[in-house]
This record gives C-alpha cells, structure tokens and sequence, in this order.
C-alpha cells in the first residue's frame, strides 16, 4: 500500500514539474521571439541565448519545446482521468 502511494506521488510531483517547466519555456521561447521580431530587444531567453551565440529560431525551438512538455502533461492527465472513471 506504501508502495502505492510513493508511485502516485512521483508521477505526481514530474507531472506538475512538466507543466511548470513547459509554461515556462512556452512563454519564454515564444515571448522572447515575438519582442525581439516586433521591438528588436533582446532579454529574458532571447537575451541569453544571443550571448551564447545561438540564432534567432532557437526561441522558437525552446517555445517548441514547452509546447511539446505541455502536451505531454495534458495527455498524461488525460491518461489518468479515464484510468480513474
């Protein structure tokens, strides 16, 4: 039974973490392209991965990425939903 419920609790705590993590480089990614495009300013993602040299489409490909962890969070609820029904 302990067993249970530390299993329930670690799909539980990386589900949460993909949402978080996924909101996160969602806004920045995708925020971060759209003020550099619209203002020609670069700061928060953008402003850090220009330092590191990288190009442009990198802020998209990390608002990619968050897109994809937020999927992946939606369909893993989803998932867990219909298990419980």
């Amino acid at each position: 039974m302990t067993v249970t419920r530390t299993r329930q609790h670690s799909h539980s705590g990386w589900r949460r973490t993909r949402w978080l993590l996924g909101a996160i480089l969602f806004v920045q990614g995708f925020g971060s392209a759209l003020t550099e495009a619209l203002w020609s300013t670069s700061f928060g993602m953008a402003g850090l991965l220009r330092g590191a040299g990288l190009p442009q489409w990198s802020d998209l490909a990390v608002g990619a990425i968050g897109a994809v962890l937020l999927g992946c969070a939606q369909v893993a609820r989803g998932a867990e939903r219909r298990a419980r029904a």
